[in-house]
């Protein structure tokens, strides 16, 4: 009677022994995938036996009853996380159950370019396929509201740019939302470390500033000389006179060129015949703008001409600045 209980408990260690060497090839053995890359999403609140069924439908060709037996054995039957996912070929079934239980989705990315309008950020998310467009149908305002901006603050201008991951099937107000509070960390701490005897006294009027420096220069080393000049205009009480409000004014109008009637035609953003600040920003700074306006450069111009290359010559009289425009922009003609 010992003898035959030892050799059945052998036997069951034996068939143990195999089932486990069988289950553990199962999981290490490499998936054969049609291409190279499968993409597959779990869908929120799917059991373990949905989840699998939604993989083999993607067309990953993974046994559903040995993969759930797979999960369910090693503990991990009900840490299944709902995403989008990408399985590259050579992935074994045990890598494909990391996946899913670690989470690791599929992102995509996103990106806003500094300078930018707000509307040309809601265009670059809404010709995303891979968003859930829940502000497509919204309003500015209405898209700030559910961002919980307080009242009456205008969109422009207070998202940051810079370049956002996000999951396949993750809403747009989700990406808005973190751009929007990088923006407000990135101005906070621009404030924070401003210089003394600036002509504005909130981080929002630096935050416009900075929009309009964003937008009168591409070169590095002049945002912080464009922000000097404006910061003097300020002080002094003349006019900012810069053209990128005065586009931005103009909206839809705008084809290319500014005349002198778009110069003399008043709107709220044209400060050639308006004094001070617009009432918003015109465009999405960067940190480096950010900076420039919340520090500018110590420097006596009050002008600036452009020289045709990208960067200006800076004149601290008007006639060393007509000089300037006689020189780079009329090419010496009167």
């Amino acid at each position: 009677m010992f003898r035959a209980l030892r050799i059945l408990v052998l036997f069951c260690f034996a068939g143990a022994a195999a089932f486990f060497a069988w289950l553990i090839a199962f999981a290490a053995a490499p998936l054969e995938l049609p291409a190279d890359n499968v993409e597959f999403s779990i869908l929120t609140g799917s059991s373990l036996r949905a989840a699998t069924r939604q993989i083999t439908e993607a067309g990953i060709p993974v046994s559903e009853a040995h993969f759930n037996l797979l999960a369910r054995l090693t503990g991990n039957g009900a840490r299944i996380k709902a995403g989008s996912y990408e399985l590259a070929r050579g992935a074994s079934p045990w890598e494909l159950l990391r996946k899913i239980t670690l989470g690791d989705v599929l992102l995509r990315e996103v990106l806003f370019v500094e300078g930018w309008t707000f509307a040309q950020m809601r265009a670059a998310l809404d010709a995303l396929d891979a968003v859930r467009h829940d502000t497509r149908e919204l309003s500015d305002t209405q898209v700030m509201e559910r961002l919980g901006v307080p009242s009456g603050r205008h969109a422009e201008g207070m998202f940051f740019p810079d370049t956002y991951l996000f999951a396949k099937g993750e809403s747009d107000l989700k990406i808005l939302a973190r751009a929007y509070r990088l923006m407000g960390r990135k101005l906070e701490q621009a404030w924070e470390a401003r210089g003394d005897g600036l002509p504005y006294k909130t981080p929002y009027e630096a935050l416009i500033l900075a929009s309009i420096v964003e937008k009168e220069t591409g070169d590095p080393a002049e945002r912080a000389i464009i922000a000097g000049v404006f910061s003097n205009r300020l002080r002094i009480g003349m006019r900012l006179q810069t053209d990128p409000t005065v586009i931005y004014g103009m909206g839809e109008n705008y084809k290319g060129n500014i005349r002198k009637d778009d110069l003399e035609r008043d709107t709220p953003f044209n400060t050639y015949t308006r004094a001070g600040l617009p009432p918003h920003p015109i465009a999405m700074p960067g940190l480096a703008a950010l900076r420039a306006a919340v520090n500018p450069a110590k420097t006596d111009a009050i002008y600036f001409a452009a020289r045709g290359d990208g960067s200006h010559q800076f004149s601290r009289t008007l006639d060393e600045h007509n000089r300037a425009v006689l020189r780079f922009q009329k090419k010496g003609r009167p």
